[in-house]
């Protein structure tokens, strides 16, 4: 090996994760992944009420998510990933998130640091942190400020004759307890979207599991400080490209989107078997058994017609975002946002609903403690407030009745 390839090999392995890495398979295409999916989610089912009830972070399962090639599933296929389309990418989130949907939100934020990557990303970036996700690296976020302190600002990644530092301190990093990676949003001295990618056990860097939300309960989303983080060029990513040139908002949202899916039929599911088992909500002296009553039966029926309505403007999303990401141009970016903003609040509907009408159908017997069925509820209460689905109605109907389109937010 020369000097020069000596030189810059000891650089970035000094940017490499001090985290263990579980070895990932690379997989093969769409089918490959969902094929994955399924039979990963059989894995985290099991437990999956044990973890929530006694808040078990879920470390071994990401190693076997991680491990089995599904964080990297959309890494282009140029750059030696699947390149899967948006439209699995989503059905992925909806089968990881029915088996357990902290496990599914997760890893939301690294997807966006792929796309974030790929498209942004200089060749430098893309070799080394694109090479990292193949081998098994998972990244987590820190991009929301505290709120609350008496003249909080954003982030400043400022840049020094070294590289870069930043300070500040984060919440809702969901991710973060278990990357090898944290990726920090803030911006430059110019105002300008930029992420910081801080390897694990970076001096300055501390990550504080202090989540006490009662859904999503094993995310682990909790605070990260930051005390003079240095990181060098390599590390430094100006996102707000990926905002006004690509279809970022969309890509970030359609997780999301899958994710209260997921719930939405983890809830019906467990409604269904529930009913079949007889151990169902006590009927009026002389009527029939639940299971065969024509109530019910209408509205589980309700339940499965406005899952399968959520499911296909999932799909249809999906579709968007993948036409936006191909072509990235304004009209097609603007299609994919309000899809997807479309395909949001139904799934958001549908989740709540699903996980109250369980118990509404199922009776007293199913809120005891046993079966666990409160989590979906939990689950989808809290994911459904990630932000505020009012204002995609909102922006939906400022598109048809005005013309006017969608901007490139992330909350879009």
């Amino acid at each position: 090996m020369s000097a020069v390839l000596a030189s810059v090999s000891k650089r970035r392995a000094g940017h490499r994760t001090a985290r263990a890495v579980q070895a990932a398979q690379v997989l093969r295409g769409d089918a490959d992944a969902l094929d994955t999916a399924h039979r990963i989610a059989r894995l985290l089912a099991d437990g999956a009420a044990l973890r929530d009830r006694d808040r078990i972070l879920p470390a071994q399962e990401l190693d076997v998510v991680s491990g089995a090639g599904l964080w990297a599933m959309n890494v282009p296929r140029v750059h030696g990933g699947a390149g899967v389309s948006y439209v699995t990418v989503a059905q992925v989130f909806a089968i990881l998130s029915a088996a357990d949907a902290s496990i599914g939100q997760i890893q939301q934020n690294h997807n966006s640091a792929v796309f974030w990557l790929s498209t942004v990303g200089t060749a430098a970036q893309k070799e080394f942190f694109l090479g990292e996700i193949l081998r098994g690296c998972r990244f987590g976020n820190a991009n929301v400020d505290a709120a609350g302190k008496q003249g909080a600002q954003p982030t400043v990644i400022a840049r020094t004759a070294r590289g870069h530092v930043l300070s500040g301190e984060k919440v809702y990093a969901t991710g973060a307890l278990f990357a090898h990676y944290v990726t920090v949003i803030g911006q430059n001295e110019a105002g300008d979207k930029t992420v910081a990618i801080i390897p694990a056990g970076t001096p300055g860097l501390t990550i504080e599991d202090d989540w006490n939300s009662f859904g999503q309960r094993t995310t682990a989303s909790g605070r990260v400080r930051l005390d003079r983080v240095e990181l060098p060029e390599l590390c430094v990513l100006p996102i707000h490209r990926a905002y006004s040139e690509q279809a970022m908002g969309a890509v970030s949202q359609l997780s999301h989107v899958g994710i209260d899916l997921g719930i939405a039929q983890a809830a019906l599911d467990d409604t269904v078997r529930f009913l079949r088992s007889g151990a169902s909500i006590t009927q009026p002296e002389g009527a029939l058994r639940a299971v065969t009553d024509p109530l019910v039966i209408s509205q589980v029926g309700e339940i499965q017609v406005r899952l399968h309505a959520a499911a296909a403007m999932t799909q249809r999303a999906g579709l968007a975002v993948d036409a936006a990401v191909a072509v990235p141009d304004k009209a097609r970016r603007a299609a994919a946002s309000l899809a997807v903003a479309e395909a949001k609040w139904l799934t958001s509907e549908v989740a709540l609903f699903a996980s109250s009408k369980l118990f509404e159908l199922c009776g007293t017997r199913s809120a005891q403690h046993p079966h666990a069925f409160d989590r979906h509820w939990r689950n989808a209460r809290v994911h459904t407030l990630h932000d505020p689905v009012r204002h995609k109605l909102t922006v939906v109907g400022d598109a048809l009745l005005n013309g006017v389109a969608p901007e490139g937010a992330g909350a879009l």
